[in-house]
């Protein structure tokens, strides 16, 4: 089995955001020259996550948000962690920190509507993702 490994950076431009990064992890599944086997896409962030969500209607990724932005809402008179950011960390566990993707023929084996999502929560920021493409 190879294992190529690699890292982008995401720049956040508010808050709390959903980047379809779904590109830059199918070029370097690409890149690779792995034609089967799996990718794992890894945020090294606790204010941050990975998840697959629908790409075809961005009011997705907006309500994704506000159902979460009302699960837990920033201000939260119990929150104890003195930087102010208990909800993103919260959000971040509640999310996951990655996904794993199957590769068949060198593509990312995605549904129809999916796509790939790095999530910011306590943005705005200049992120890392790693990327680790496993197979043949």
């Amino acid at each position: 089995m190879r294992v190529v490994q690699k890292e982008f950076r995401v720049s956040t431009r508010s808050r709390t955001e959903m980047v379809d990064i779904t590109g830059q992890v199918g070029s370097i599944v690409r890149e690779s020259g792995i034609a089967n086997g799996d990718v794992i896409v890894f945020c090294p962030h606790t204010t941050a996550a990975i998840t697959i969500n629908e790409n075809a209607d961005p009011d997705v990724c907006h309500d994704v948000l506000l159902a979460l932005d009302r699960i837990v809402p920033r201000s939260n008179p119990g929150f104890q962690h003195s930087e102010g950011n208990s909800d993103a960390h919260t959000k971040s566990s509640l999310v996951g920190s990655s996904e794993q993707v199957l590769i068949a023929d060198g593509s990312l084996t995605l549904g129809t509507w999916q796509a790939i999502y790095f999530c910011e929560f306590d943005g705005a920021r200049s992120r890392r993702v790693i990327v680790q493409v496993r197979g043949e």
